[in-house]
């Protein structure tokens, strides 16, 4: 039987997960959306749009609806609330906390991803069996006409730094972190980062990369039980591939 561990956001206790379901729930919603990417990438390249647009359908119609919908479904089929039984680690911080800790999780993210950027390409090599069409391609190559590049972005933009981030955060550090089985004790935050990274199959060669590079983020919601940390976070970080491509598109105008 799954153990019960404390919440200090409610009164009801809080039940742990067992093992096999930590695993369950940290991948089905990135095998359910890698499903939807690799079947949509190559239409979409032949309709001149970069596989990234495959990768922000994956999000409006898979995974932002799968997380969305277990939180809320979990949250009536429990009668809990889904803000603070449902989805936990929403512990108040001070603004001044959010200027020292947003900043140190970006710094320590994105130089551990930059850091570790050799091991990615090495690690690409294993998945050059890969049809050409299934690799995740940004489209910033001079290939792809202006106005679908600005079709590709403002919804990249919606769904993958606003929408996206923040439906991952109220999922994996607002749902299953607390949740992570005890008897993991030390390793359970590196085995959710673990998890998270796996999550990303339609990217399978940052899955070290990715593991490492999340760690501070996961330890900085962890130690400060606040999850809109993390939502700031991510999606300052989802922002820089944007910010990349609109400079491209800007130039290529």
């Amino acid at each position: 039987m799954p153990n019960k561990i404390p919440s200090s956001r409610s009164t009801q206790t809080l039940e742990e997960h067992t093992l096999i379901q930590t695993i369950f729930l940290h991948l089905l919603p990135g095998v359910l959306g890698g499903i939807l990417y690799y079947a949509l990438a190559g239409t979409i390249r032949e309709l001149g749009y970069p596989s990234m647009m495959a990768m922000v359908l994956s999000g409006i119609f898979s995974l932002i609806p799968v997380e969305l919908g277990f939180l809320i479904y979990h949250s009536k089929k429990n009668n809990q609330k889904l803000f603070g039984e449902v989805i936990r680690n929403l512990d108040p911080l001070p603004w001044k906390d959010y200027l020292i800790w947003v900043p140190i999780i970006i710094i320590g993210s994105g130089g551990l991803m930059a850091l570790l950027e050799p091991v990615s390409t090495a690690l690409s090599a294993l998945f050059s069996w890969l049809p050409e069409y299934m690799i995740l391609d940004s489209g910033l190559n001079g290939a792809y006409p202006t106005n679908k590049l600005v079709l590709t972005y403002v919804l990249f933009f919606i769904f993958i730094v606003l929408l996206g981030p923040i439906t991952e955060e109220f999922y994996f550090r607002g749902y299953l972190l607390p949740r992570i089985p005890s008897r993991l004790k030390g390793w359970g935050p590196i085995f959710h980062s673990l998890l998270f990274a796996i999550y990303h199959i339609w990217t399978p060669w940052f899955v070290i990369s990715r593991t490492v590079a999340l760690l501070p983020l996961i330890y900085s919601v962890k130690h400060k039980k606040n999850i809109i940390l993390g939502v700031i976070a991510h999606c300052l970080l989802n922002s820089i591939d944007f910010f990349i491509a609109l400079t491209f598109i800007i130039a290529q105008s």
